[in-house]
Order: C-alpha cells, then sequence, then structure tokens
C-alpha cells in the first residue's frame, strides 16, 4: 500500500515524519541537519495549534489560513504573530505560553545559525535542541489532542533517557 504524498498528510502526520527523519540523521551523526528537522517538526506542531484555533474560532478558509501561516514566517513568527494573541484570552494556554515560547526560541536560535550562518554542530548541541523541540512539541500540540505522543524510533528514545 503506497503511503499519502507529502502535501496530503495532516501537520501532525508530517510532525511525526520529521520527527522519524531525524532520529535517522542523529545514528549517522548528522548533528546539525537533525536539529534542522526538529526544528521543523516544531514548527509544524505550532501550525497544528494556529490551525485548531483558527477552525475553533472562524470560518476562514484553509487558503487563508496558510497564507497567514506564510506570512508569520518561521517558529518564533508563527507564535508571536498569531498563536499567542490568538489563545490571549484563554487562561490556561495563555499560561503555558511563556515556557513555550523560551523553548521554541532555543530551538530556532539553533536552526538560524545553521540555516543562516552556517554552523556546524555537535552531538552534544544536537542532543539538547532536539530535546528542546520535543519539550515544545510535546508542550504544545497535548494542549489540542492531549493523548498525542511523539512516535519515538530508534535513536530518539536514546535521547530522552
Amino acid at each position: 500500500m503506497a503511503s499519502k504524498p507529502y502535501q496530503e498528510l495532516t501537520d501532525i502526520e508530517r510532525l511525526q515524519k520529521q520527527w522519524h527523519k531525524l532520529s535517522g540523521l542523529h545514528s549517522r551523526e548528522e548533528w546539525s541537519a537533525a536539529i534542522v528537522r526538529a526544528a521543523t517538526a516544531a514548527e509544524l506542531a505550532a501550525n497544528h495549534a494556529i490551525r485548531a484555533e483558527f477552525a475553533a474560532r472562524s470560518h476562514f478558509d484553509g487558503a487563508f489560513v496558510d497564507s497567514l501561516l506564510r506570512w508569520a514566517n518561521g517558529l518564533s513568527g508563527k507564535l508571536r504573530n498569531l498563536l499567542v494573541p490568538l489563545v490571549a484570552n484563554d487562561p490556561a494556554k495563555r499560561g503555558s505560553m511563556a515556557a513555550l515560547q523560551t523553548l521554541a526560541d532555543r530551538v530556532s536560535a539553533k536552526r538560524n545559525a545553521i540555516a543562516h550562518q552556517g554552523e556546524f554542530c555537535n552531538e552534544q548541541e544536537a542532543t539538547e535542541a532536539i530535546a528542546n523541540a520535543r519539550n515544545f512539541i510535546t508542550g504544545l500540540v497535548t494542549l489540542y489532542e492531549p493523548q498525542f505522543k511523539l512516535k519515538d524510533r530508534g535513536t530518539t528514545k536514546k535521547l530522552r533517557e
């Protein structure tokens, strides 16, 4: 049975694919590439949360929400420009945002150093960045999907131990 094309996957399915890919990169000691995949998974988690907020409070079509996600540009922009304002009147979600923003900033800073300055990272930096991404993803997605679990494979299980 063929798998669905990437464009037809939900944000959660895409997130899980990115997480699976990073475990292979990590096992091959491709630290910087694993960090970029972890950051991509974190951004997909933000996309999921933003889409859930818009679905709960508006009738905007998907194309419009997609345009807002592109406009917000990156994990930090999506949080600052979309998600934080969307949850401003929800005390439970608003209370979680400060800690999540801190994790997102750490993930983004390391990803941006790799993508924009050509930085190479070592195993310790990768382990830390992946842990930050894991905590961000889990903390954010479980606000919308309480039963959510990242599907760990291989090396990423070792990263939790």
